[in-house]
């Protein structure tokens, strides 16, 4: 049975912690601020040269924009009304290291008084190409020549914002000819002001038998007021008939399981839309 006691009426129905890439590694790749409004807070990232060779480092920022389906529209820093590029200081910018060696870079946020919301931004670390201390400071305005980066992401939101909200709707069948296994998809909406961590699953209901399945979850990231498109597969392991099948949100213990429903016969005919928001949480 599914936990926090769900019941369906038929009618009505989130980067590893570390990063390797030429031969250099950043950790943690995710920093997560809850500073208030006035006031700033530390986290430090650690950086590791694995290579043969003494490599010159740069740290740089830049804004980016969600998409519906989960990537990011890397853009110049600042660009973006939820940037939170511009609050934050780095210690060192710019750094090198012998092979083997390491360094810890402090990030510090510095919240402007007036900001409550949840802002973001990335954070590079990259190595540049054989240049010194002197000489890459001195062209960082211009813009150096860099190798691969690794970037950080970074987010930004006051622990007193408790503003989560958020919805699913538009859950429908969307296999294709050819396709191995059923698959649904859904639009996950984030009406709130906190990044949502989501785990998406699948809940099938005979709707005879009254036995349930419930399917593994996938971790998705929704954004303060945008929208995530969600695609799941319904594997090929229901006896056949008749189910109420329901795709399930749940984005934190203390806030209620999300959810919408379609009827589907697994015989193979095509599903009923029977509603949405079809979810009833019992104390």
């Amino acid at each position: 049975m599914l936990s926090r006691n769900l019941v369906f009426i038929a009618g009505g129905l989130l980067f590893s912690n570390l990063a390797i890439s030429q031969d250099f590694e950043v950790a943690p790749v995710r920093l997560e601020f809850d500073a208030e409004p006035a006031t700033s807070q530390l986290k430090t990232l650690n950086v590791k040269n694995h290579s043969s060779r003494r490599v010159s480092y740069t740290v740089s920022f830049a804004d980016f924009l969600p998409t519906s389906t989960g990537e990011r529209k890397i853009l110049p820093p600042n660009s973006t009304k939820r940037s939170c590029a511009n609050w934050i200081n780095v210690n060192p910018a710019f750094f090198e290291l012998n092979p083997g060696e390491d360094i810890q870079i402090q990030v510090n946020m510095l919240v402007p008084g007036e900001e409550f919301g949840t802002a973001w931004c990335m954070l590079f670390v990259q190595p540049t190409r054989e240049q010194t201390s002197w000489s890459a400071d001195k062209q960082l305005a211009a813009g150096i020549t860099v190798s691969g980066r690794i970037g950080v992401l970074i987010y930004q939101s006051p622990k007193s914002n408790q503003n989560y909200s958020v919805k699913a709707s538009n859950f429908q069948e969307i296999t294709k000819p050819g396709d191995p296994g059923r698959k649904f998809s859904a639009v996950i909406e984030n009406l709130g002001d906190k990044v949502a961590n989501c785990k998406v699953f699948l809940l099938a209901s005979n709707m005879m038998t009254a036995e349930e399945k419930q399917y593994p979850p996938k971790d998705f990231e929704v954004f303060p007021k945008l929208s995530r498109t969600v695609e799941l597969e319904l594997p090929n392991d229901l006896p056949a008939g008749k189910y109420a099948l329901a795709i399930i949100v749940d984005y934190g213990p203390k806030y209620p399981l999300e959810g919408s429903q379609l009827v589907i016969d697994i015989a193979g005919e095509q599903p009923n839309t029977i509603g949405t928001d079809s979810i009833i949480e019992n104390p």
